[in-house]
């Protein structure tokens, strides 16, 4: 496989790479032409900020399995163009985290003491003591927007310099807030309150523009703001506007929207600190990143799972080591009834009963989509894509939970439904083994193999030894056999676990056995 490095990763990183045993090729400062061309025939691509991955360099690529970003913005990735295309996309959230935390309070402590302007001063020969006088930390309210990792880090630090933490973040809970020490509020009570200020959200359609004129409006004129994470998130011509003014007192500013900011208004204000994007330049973050998206791209170029994919649900690892056989029994449940239902349905439900409705299950839903969809699409289809394939094909996904369960601590049960027909398919998780338990409504108790036949036929005498016959006749092993219990001459099913795959042949003629009614083989 080919491995395409297009923009410069430290050579820790790098050596990882070539000893991976992939063909690996480092081609920096491509065009889009240039790279349109380059992409062919390459399985991952490895990028910083400086490569821009639009929709037709996507387009383009005939193998690509994942872009890896050394670092954390993807904003130079035309993500949906990738998923639509069953491309995973990951970044390297954590490598360069401690850098960010650490250069926002820089920033923080510099605007606080005006220690870049009192440098600048002195350098020309000035001294001017009370021109530059400071304000403290301690006692001071600090609003954090955004309290993923690096803002949590941030925090971290404020509290040890005595300050009162504000916060926002839509994704933490009240209770993960308390245990950071943290008030939970809005963004514009955060402008209303804090003596300092400092955003580490993404930049997205949201939090665009997020502190404008009208959070400006709300501030205390002695109020100061920091943006580390991405320009755009703070309006810069509002905030020049606001420091010139004298609404506020001042700002630091690492990004911004266009880089370099040649001519911007931020850069001449002396209230204004900035400094050429350096949240993530340090030696340690550079060659951190590159260890993590290097083991990230070998890892799914291997057929391990995405650790960090900004396009499907990233799970932290001890998640993961609870939920990774459920992953297994949704795939696994997902083929066994789009094989059974075949085509014509519209609708999939999930059902999560007992401790597995308490966990994250995005994952897991997409594990199921996978194997539905496999089973109409063919191998294509990815954690990626799944969800899209099943919206274009007006495919309606839902999901129930319920923490109760009355047999098991855990069961799954996946359902497809169309106009006239439906099957469903439970199943649950034996240690690490996977069982399933029921199909439609008969109860069995099947624990997978390689290759099943399900065979719905009539309960009724000389229809188990006929199949059995069949399939040693054409010299097929049977490894076990399950079938559902009903009433004599009630339709039930057979599950024949075999050690190899069933050709059509041998399966028309089982469906020719007086009393099958359908014959069907799956293989997971």
């Amino acid at each position: 496989m080919k491995i395409l490095v297009s923009d410069s990763l430290s050579e820790e990183g790098l050596s990882i790479l070539k000893e991976s045993g992939f063909d690996v090729v480092v081609k920096t400062g491509l065009s889009e032409d240039e790279l349109v061309k380059e992409i062919k025939g390459v399985d991952a691509l490895v990028i910083r900020s400086g490569t821009q991955v639009t929709a037709r360099v996507i387009e383009a690529a005939d193998k690509l399995k994942i872009i890896g970003r050394a670092g954390v913005g993807v904003d130079n990735v035309d993500v949906e163009a990738a998923t639509k295309k069953g491309i995973i996309v990951s970044n390297t959230p954590d490598g360069n985290t401690l850098s960010a935390a650490e250069h926002t309070f820089a920033m923080l402590m510099s605007m606080a003491r005006n220690i870049p302007q009192a440098c600048a001063s002195l350098r020309a020969d000035k001294w001017e003591r009370n021109k530059f006088m400071g304000v403290e930390l301690n006692k001071k309210v600090f609003g954090v927007v955004g309290l993923g990792r690096i803002g949590a880090e941030v925090a971290k630090r404020a509290q040890a310099f005595g300050m009162t933490i504000l916060g926002y973040d839509p994704f933490v809970s009240e209770e993960r807030a308390k245990s950071m020490g943290i008030q939970l509020t809005t963004v514009e009570d955060i402008c209303r309150r804090a003596d300092f200020i400092t955003v580490h959200t993404p930049l997205t359609k949201e939090t665009t523009n997020l502190i404008n004129k009208n959070m400006f409006d709300v501030m205390k004129k002695n109020a100061r703001i920091i943006n580390c994470a991405r320009g755009g998130i703070i309006n810069e011509e509002d905030l020049a506007d606001a420091v010139e003014s004298g609404k506020i007192a001042g700002a630091a500013i690492d990004v911004f929207i266009k880089e370099p900011p040649t001519g911007s208004r931020l850069l001449k204000s002396d209230k204004i600190i900035v400094t050429p994007h350096l949240g993530a330049s340090t030696v340690e973050a550079q060659i951190n990143v590159a260890i993590d998206i290097a083991h990230e791209i070998i890892n799914v170029l291997n057929g391990e799972g995405a650790k960090s994919a900004v396009n499907i649900p990233s799970v932290r690892p001890e998640v993961m080591a609870v939920i990774s056989p459920y992953l297994k029994l949704a795939e696994t449940t997902g083929k066994i009834a789009g094989t059974l239902i075949g085509t014509g349905y519209n609708k999939i439900e999930l059902s999560y009963q007992g401790e597995i409705a308490g966990k994250d299950t995005r994952t897991i839903t997409l594990a199921a989509l996978k194997g539905v969809l496999q089973t109409a699409v063919g191998a294509g289809v990815n954690y990626v894509n799944a969800p899209g394939l099943a919206k274009s094909r007006g495919i309606d996904v839902s999901e129930k939970k319920s923490e109760s369960s009355d047999e098991y601590s855990s069961v799954f049960t996946l359902t497809l439904f169309g106009s006239n027909k439906s099957t469903s398919v439970s199943g649950t998780v034996v240690g690490n083994d996977i069982k399933i338990i029921q199909i439609d409504k008969n109860r069995i108790d099947v624990f997978p193999s390689a290759y099943m036949i399900f065979a719905d036929h009539i309960n009724k005498p000389n229809v188990i030894g006929p199949c059995c016959q069949v399939l040693g006749q054409n010299n097929i092993n049977i490894s076990g056999m399950q079938v559902g219990h009903v009433k004599i001459g009630e339709p039930t099913i057979m599950v024949i676990s075999v050690d190899s795959s069933v050709p059509e042949d041998v399966l028309k003629k089982l469906t020719a056995i007086d009393g099958v009614l359908s014959a069907k083989i799956v293989g997971i």
